[in-house]
């Protein structure tokens, strides 16, 4: 498991997003901007984050992105999840059905406690906890 740039940068915007929550919707170009990054690459990252639930959008004027939610209903994880898919630390956690071995496979409890630890982690942290 790695998270990748695209996940660093999710959540860089979700972060910028809830910074600036109450003022309406934010346009790429600001957010673009106050990241460093190029608008054409952060409209791949609001994708996901738009399928997910987590932000809306709004053409136009006055258009732009905005959280879906509250930072504080926000997790870390679900905003992870969204721009990277499955974070597992091995692909056999992510088959369905698991492999022929899973049955027999000592090391599978390991590897299915590490991606719970994980998960639990990045779940217990609030977008309003990276405001801080």
């Amino acid at each position: 498991m790695m998270i990748t740039t695209k996940g660093r940068n999710a959540l860089k915007v979700m972060i910028d997003l809830a910074q600036h929550a109450g003022e309406g919707n934010v346009s790429l170009t600001d957010i673009a901007e106050r990241q460093h990054e190029s608008v054409k690459y952060l409209e791949a990252v609001m994708g996901p984050l738009s399928a997910a639930g987590l932000v809306l959008s709004a053409r136009g004027k006055s258009g732009g992105y905005r959280l879906a939610r509250s930072a504080e209903e926000c997790t870390v994880g679900e905003i992870i999840v969204a721009a990277e898919g499955s974070l597992a630390p091995v692909s056999c956690l992510d088959r369905d059905p698991p492999c022929a071995n899973a049955a027999t496979c000592l090391s599978l409890p390991l590897w299915r406690e590490l991606d719970e630890v994980i998960m639990n982690f990045l779940n217990s942290k609030k977008l309003s906890d990276m405001l801080k």
